[in-house]
Order: C-alpha cells, then sequence, then structure tokens
C-alpha cells in the first residue's frame, strides 16, 4: 500500500492551490471510473476558467480483469500501466489534479486509511458538488468507496463538504428509478471528448471490457428511454441518485435510505400493473 497519495497536476501547477481551485470533483473505486460516471463534472469544466474537475481514486486497479494484450501482466503492472492511463485522462480532461491513493480493493471501508486520506484531501478543498458511486451498485468495492465518502464527508468542517452530493451509475443503472427522484445529467455533445477519455483506458478495453461501448451506449438509452411520449430533448443522459441528505448523517441510515427509492419502484409496477388489470 502506497504511504501517501500520487498526486498529478495536468498544468504544471502547484499541488495545492490546484487541489482548492476544485469546483466538481469526482470520487471513484478505479482508473477510468470518474470518466464513465463522472463525465457531467469533466465537461462541466472543460471549457471554463472558474471551474474545475478534480479527481481521487481509491483502489490500486492491481486486480482488474486483464486478458488479450495484458493476459501476462502481473498485478504489479497492472498498477502501473493504470495509474499511468488515469494520468493521461486527466490531462486530456484538463483535470485540476488527480489524486491516486493506492489502496488494494479489499482494504477499503469506513474505517481506515482510505477515510484519512479523502478528510485530508477535502480539507484542502470547498467542491460544490460531488461525483461517487451510488449504493445501489452491485460492486462492492464500489459500495466500500462510497462508505468512506460518507464517513469522510462525516468528519470534515461543513465548510469542506459540498452543496450536492451524487451517486452514480456505474455497475448497475439506475434507469429503474422513479422520474422524479433521478437527477438527469446532459452528457451530449462531448461525444468525441467521451471516446479520447474513455479509449485511454487501453487495458480494460483490449484487456477484455468494452467498457467505452457499453457507457456510451447507456447514456444514448437513457436519453431516448426516458420519456415514451415525447421527443428526446436531449441527446445523452446519466442519472444520479441525489445523496446530499446523507452527508453529516450515520451511515447506518444508508440501507433505509436506498430502499425507499426500490419501495417506490414496486408501488409502481404495482400500481401499473393493477390499473392494466383492471381495465
Amino acid at each position: 500500500m502506497n504511504n501517501s497519495p500520487d498526486i498529478f497536476i495536468p498544468d504544471g501547477k502547484d499541488t495545492n492551490p490546484s487541489i482548492a481551485r476544485t469546483t466538481h470533483l469526482g470520487i471513484g473505486a478505479h482508473q477510468d471510473d470518474l470518466e464513465f460516471m463522472a463525465f457531467h463534472g469533466v465537461i462541466e469544466c472543460f471549457h471554463s476558467r472558474e471551474k474545475w474537475f478534480g479527481g481521487i481514486i481509491c483502489a490500486d486497479g492491481g486486480g482488474s480483469v486483464h486478458e488479450g494484450p495484458y493476459s501476462g501482466s502481473s498485478p504489479a503492472d497492472l498498477v502501473r500501466i493504470r495509474t499511468e492511463e488515469q494520468k493521461q485522462a486527466a490531462s486530456m480532461g484538463r483535470y485540476s489534479f488527480i489524486a491516486q491513493l493506492g489502496h488494494p480493493s479489499s482494504g477499503i471501508g469506513s474505517g481506515d486509511r482510505v477515510v484519512a486520506d479523502l478528510v485530508d484531501l477535502l480539507g484542502r478543498m470547498h467542491p460544490s458538488v460531488i461525483y461517487t458511486h451510488n449504493p445501489a451498485d452491485k460492486h462492492m468495492t464500489h459500495l466500500r468507496v462510497l462508505v468512506a465518502v460518507l464517513e469522510a464527508l462525516r468528519r470534515v468542517a461543513p465548510q469542506h463538504r459540498p452543496q450536492r452530493l451524487l451517486g452514480c451509475e456505474m455497475w448497475r443503472g439506475l434507469d429503474w428509478m422513479d422520474d422524479n427522484d433521478k437527477v438527469i445529467m446532459d452528457v451530449g455533445g462531448a461525444e468525441h471528448l467521451a471516446a479520447s477519455l474513455n479509449g485511454v483506458f487501453d487495458s480494460q478495453i483490449a484487456g477484455g471490457k468494452r467498457y467505452d461501448l457499453a457507457i456510451a451506449g447507456r447514456r444514448r438509452a437513457n436519453a431516448t428511454l426516458l420519456d415514451s411520449h415525447a421527443g428526446d430533448k436531449i441527446t445523452e443522459a446519466a442519472f444520479a441518485m441525489d445523496l446530499t441528505p446523507l452527508m453529516g448523517a450515520d451511515t447506518s441510515d444508508l440501507v433505509d435510505f436506498t430502499l425507499q427509492f426500490v419501495n417506490r419502484l414496486r408501488d409502481d409496477i404495482q400500481m401499473n400493473l393493477r390499473h392494466a388489470i383492471d381495465q
């Protein structure tokens, strides 16, 4: 495990000012998570002089799927390769900074060094929004990162908490949520940037997972299938769950908070089916 985060500043500025200027922050488990789930923040800042996207990656990436040309790579090789890929993406996306904490996935939780690292970094900035994993995600490392993020936000002073905390789609889409509950993020009009960022992660794409095609397809599907009775208002959409009410709260509330959305889905299915049967 690394003793300190690997912090990279794409434009070469000093570290602390680069962290402090961050307005949109993505916190993900693995290299490429931010480009897939927090792309809204990237494009919000890409052409701006006042807004800056920063990123934090918690896991070292050594346990990822690796096939094809990467089949002979050791876990240490993958850590090195994926770390460099993430830095390339940060440069291409004009990030303010990218911090890679380098922890093994098995070591991420609510009471460990990851939380301390997050507290330190959050205490050096005042982001307006944080994008992280959603609590209905089916990837255990993603859930552990979310729990660590919530714990870190409890520990930092209120002025370092964002105005909004969003749980984004990754290993489970959020199209199932009630439309009134969805945070709908317009991510259209930047397909070339998205393709460029996604394509940086060759170790994952050529290594056995076509995340680039899958994520682009999800965004397009989200926009088109959002409303069955109206034309498409946007070309690509990413969905998120608003986790802002959880900031500063005990993480024991996370299960009930998440299940309220599931219960609303159940109620909606039940109501619609009964209406169809009774007609």
